[in-house]
């Protein structure tokens, strides 16, 4: 557990903290469309706009740690390469929580849509 709270704080906690929570969410809009008896769409359309944007926000915090490590190559002149794998290493971890969010928020709709009787997608814009 230590180790995972450690990564989440390695990739920016603002970034991967909500995502977490975005997570959270997520697995609260499923339980709820396991448990609905009605019409699923309107909890499968908000958990895919939630789910996209545990993406869109994974990589915004990958920028933003591409930045500081580019400021910090910039400042230091000529840096080692394990300081600069480390730089990486940090600005990956954000974008991998939020693609992990999604696909398994994938999952989630892929069943519900599975469970519902008589699923008909409203018209797309």
């Amino acid at each position: 557990m230590n180790g995972l709270i450690s990564k989440l704080n390695d990739g920016g906690p603002a970034f991967t903290y909500i995502i977490v929570l975005t997570f959270l969410v997520l697995i609260a809009l499923f339980v709820r469309g396991i448990l609905s008896k009605g019409d699923k769409y309107k909890t499968i359309e908000l958990m895919k706009s939630i789910s996209w944007f545990a993406v869109a926000w994974g990589f915004l915090g990958r920028t933003f740690g591409l930045i500081m490590i580019f400021d910090k190559v910039q400042a230091m002149g000529d840096v080692a390469p394990s300081v600069f794998a480390d730089g990486l290493k940090i600005a990956l971890v954000a974008p991998l929580c939020g693609i992990l969010v999604f696909a398994l928020t994938r999952l989630g709709i892929v069943v519900l849509i599975g469970i519902q009787k008589n699923f008909k997608p409203k018209e797309q814009l």
